[in-house]
């Protein structure tokens, strides 16, 4: 007998094994156990392989409000960071049947357009940057299952919240200039209104003061190399004694203040010490090569999308910050004698 060319259903199974398409539904999403006997699953598994039968997979996951898909909402795309960020969390997603759709927000013109028609009917989740949670709003992301990364815990907007141990960051690099006899310094400061950054400056404000004798100015710059070269440049123009180490939020800050320095005829490390954060590839490219804090972005991308898996999987995520871990190159050295 010819097959016909109608695509078989679940009723078409339960009819050729002679059980309802309940029976069906509990054998072929392999919950039938306890439920259904040895003997009757296997009869569904073979007719369902005798009638060419395949779960419409798609429509299953509408029924379960389930699209197996979650959306990585992060800043702009100006360095390889969050692109790191993506691998991991994409890595993790695949081993679980999901899959990621990344949402850059654009710098200096506000969040991009809704890339879906109803973020709640297409996502099962987001996981998002600090650095991009005006987005959220405009896409409706914070009404759908959320994992912050970098964002304070007491008042993330997410059920969940990932970070790096950028506190402890800070400290390694503080206490690395402070042992190389450094007591002023210029904190190259990123001029954005996010909580990582604001830690940043927390930390090194507490670390410098604890030890007498030492000073730290602020400077604040957007984080671009040209925007990094002017404000440092007028940070070490401007009256009072120089600073001995400059202390950037990261390494796009530290490629701005080389140019300064060079253009200020200042040598790096003899004249002044120079530290960033991330360690970028940049922070290899650059002469000399920058003394800086390896931050682990696809790890960080891994934890984010493991701890939204827990959360939609109505589980408490692990606890606790990522490590990071400096790095020492030849930016740094002790401070020029008075």
């Amino acid at each position: 007998m010819a097959r016909s060319s109608t695509r078989p259903t679940s009723r078409d199974v339960a009819h050729a094994a002679g059980v309802s398409q309940a029976a069906v539904s509990l054998v072929l999403g392999d919950k039938w156990r306890g439920r259904v006997s040895e003997p009757t699953a296997e009869r569904v598994r073979q007719a369902a392989r005798d009638l060419g039968y395949r779960p419409n997979l798609a429509a299953r996951n509408l029924r379960l409000g389930r699209t197996r898909t979650v959306l990585l909402v992060v800043p702009a795309l100006t360095t390889e960071f969050f692109a790191g960020v993506y691998t991991g969390a994409a890595r993790v997603a695949a081993e679980h049947g999901f899959g990621v759709v990344l949402y850059p927000s654009p710098e200096g013109i506000g969040p991009a357009r809704d890339p879906f028609a109803s973020a709640q009917a297409a996502l099962d989740g987001v996981i998002a940057s600090s650095m991009a949670a005006d987005a959220l709003t405009d896409i409706r992301g914070d009404q759908l299952p959320l994992v912050m990364l970098d964002s304070d815990p007491a008042g993330s907007l997410g059920a969940a919240t990932v970070n790096l141990d950028i506190a402890d960051g800070v400290r390694q690099v503080t206490e690395h200039l402070l042992g190389l006899g450094h007591r002023r310094v210029l904190h190259l400061a990123a001029d954005v209104p996010s909580w990582t950054f604001e830690i940043r400056a927390r930390e090194l404000a507490a670390r410098m003061a604890a030890v007498p004798g030492t000073e730290v100015r602020t400077a604040r710059a957007p984080i671009s190399i040209d925007g990094a070269r002017t404000a440092t440049e007028a940070a070490l123009t401007a009256p009072g004694p120089r600073p001995t180490a400059i202390v950037c939020d990261d390494d796009k800050l530290a490629a701005g203040a080389y140019k300064a320095l060079r253009r200020l005829g200042l040598r790096i490390p003899d004249d002044i010490s120079v530290t960033g954060l991330d360690d970028l590839a940049l922070a290899t490219a650059i002469d000399p090569e920058l003394t800086t804090v390896r931050l682990d972005a696809e790890l960080f991308g891994e934890h984010g999308m493991r701890a939204l898996l827990a959360v939609l999987e109505g589980h408490s995520p692990d606890n606790g910050d990522i490590p990071v871990q400096l790095v020492v190159r030849g930016s740094t050295a002790p401070p020029p004698a008075p």
